[in-house]
């Protein structure tokens, strides 16, 4: 894109030489070459910035981008996978599997969304700030801090559908940085993933999402559970349970190990928080929690193995790769379970 700017500006520019040098012929020439100028600049002043609208509104980059803060979750992934060069990060919050973006030292670290050290923001001197998810509250005291900066948040709106905010982000950050291609390729391997998972569900098999923190079994809500809530929507589960004042409280809602088991699901979706995050006293690894429960070993989705495992790293990294990831191993899951 950038090779095709360069050319169209030198074109135009040669072409305002021939003009001028004509000028001297005859009188009319002086408009055609001002005409020359001007769309120059229109075309110079259009390669110079990018528009987005963000969950507040319209959005004006200036490029190119030199210096860039990255705080939220669902990006760090997807900018790592772009090669795109960061300046200032939550480091703390970078999923471990991507080491060598979490142990940069040469990023300043802002910390975690508990404690932020913001005046790190500050002394990166960004002109675009990536906020969202953890850091969103504040999202006002840091535009405060960085008049320079322009700070964008595509965190998905909870009144919209999963699918069309994860795309909406990807498309988005493609636009910013560039990556237009790769980031259309995201969407269409998230697309097929979601599709293998409905055509593999029979539409009557009941699921239980469920969520492992500390050792105890939270229960993940259909719609607005973390996580696997909203899968229930877009690929159509039968819920195994349903309860009232359900949450999208990070542990899960408070549920005893009964009541789940006597749903009896016939799937079950984990999500092991403590994978992602330090382990802390009584955590133990969610496939254990789940085998060695005695309420649940005549569940028939535990007793035919049928209990998929989110990827470790899921609850710090919540972003379309990862759904992606998900659904085709819920998708593994449900084909197996039909031969």
């Amino acid at each position: 894109m950038a090779k095709i700017r360069h050319t169209l500006t030198a074109l135009v520019a040669g072409a305002a030489l021939v003009l001028t040098g004509c000028s001297s012929d005859g009188e009319g020439s002086g408009s055609s070459t001002s005409a020359a100028a001007d769309g120059s600049a229109t075309e110079s002043t259009a390669a110079e910035s990018v528009t987005v609208e963000d969950n507040e509104g319209e959005k004006t980059i200036e490029k190119p981008i030199e210096s860039v803060a990255v705080l939220d979750n669902r990006s760090f992934e997807i900018l790592d996978q772009w090669d795109v060069p960061i300046t200032v990060a939550a480091r703390k919050l970078v999923p471990s599997t991507l080491p060598d973006l979490k142990n940069d030292e040469s990023i300043l670290d802002v910390g975690n969304h508990k404690e932020p050290d913001l005046e790190q923001i500050v002394a990166g001197d960004p002109q675009l700030i990536v906020s969202g998810q953890r850091f969103q509250k504040y999202d006002e005291q840091i535009e405060q801090m960085n008049p320079q900066a322009t700070l964008v948040e595509f965190e998905p709106r909870e009144d919209k559908p999963l699918d069309e905010e994860l795309t909406r982000h990807v498309e988005n950050l493609g636009k910013i940085f560039d990556k237009e291609d790769e980031a259309q390729k995201l969407v269409d391997d998230f697309n097929k993933a979601l599709q293998r998972a409905k055509d593999a569900y029979d539409g009557e098999s009941t699921v239980m999402a469920v969520n492992v923190s500390g050792g105890d079994i939270g229960y993940v809500a259909p719609h607005v559970g973390r996580t696997y809530g909203p899968l229930f929507d877009l690929i159509g589960f039968k819920p195994a349970l349903q309860i009232e004042h359900a949450s999208s409280d990070h542990k899960g809602d408070d549920i005893s190990v009964e009541a789940i088991a006597d749903s009896n699901p016939d799937f079950m979706l984990v999500l092991d928080r403590d994978a992602a995050i330090s382990s802390g006293e009584g955590s133990k690894p969610a496939k254990t929690v789940i085998e060695e429960s005695t309420p649940l070993e005549g569940v028939t989705a535990v007793k035919d193995g049928h209990v998929y495992y989110a990827p470790e790293d899921t609850y710090t990294n919540e972003n379309i790769i990862t759904y992606t990831e998900i659904l085709n191993g819920i998708a593994d899951q449900l084909e197996a379970a039909q031969k």
